[in-house]
């Protein structure tokens, strides 16, 4: 295995792992809510969530942040090789499956195994599995 170093930038990757972790842990600690993204959105979706004030702020963070990273960098080049149909298939898939997994990667990879939760980590196996067998199947490791 070699490492690509023009990519690699671990202090970055920690920076942002502290800040994913430090926005999880306010909003358990200040608001008692799990920082998932499926359930934040689905809140504001749907009609009958009284408390929406937290979860557009919460996505509303989650949007600016690259406009005010790029005040201190550029940011990276974005290149999308693959088919509109393709990644709309694969984000109905995602869609899916946070639904049967009554989550999503943050709720339950972040939090979830945070808390020692043992349904989140059944499914963080399960989508890390998953994830594991298209790479191999798609031959993207290349």
């Amino acid at each position: 295995m070699d490492i690509d170093m023009a990519n690699f930038t671990p202090l970055a990757s920690l920076i942002g792992g502290l800040l994913i972790g430090g926005a999880a842990w306010v909003l358990i600690v200040f608001c008692g809510r799990i920082a998932g993204i499926s359930g934040i959105l689905g809140g504001v979706l749907n009609l009958k969530t009284p408390d929406k004030g937290w979860r557009l702020a919460f996505l509303a963070g989650i949007l600016l942040a690259p406009w005010l990273y790029r005040l201190v960098a550029p940011l990276p080049a974005i290149t999308v090789a693959t088919p509109w149909w393709l990644l709309i298939l694969a984000g109905l898939l995602v869609g899916i499956g946070t639904r049967y997994a009554s989550g999503c990667t943050s709720g339950h990879g972040v939090c979830g195994l945070s808390r020692l939760s043992r349904r989140s980590l059944a499914a963080t196996a399960t989508f890390m599995g998953v994830a594991f067998v298209t790479v191999w199947l798609t031959g993207l490791w290349r």
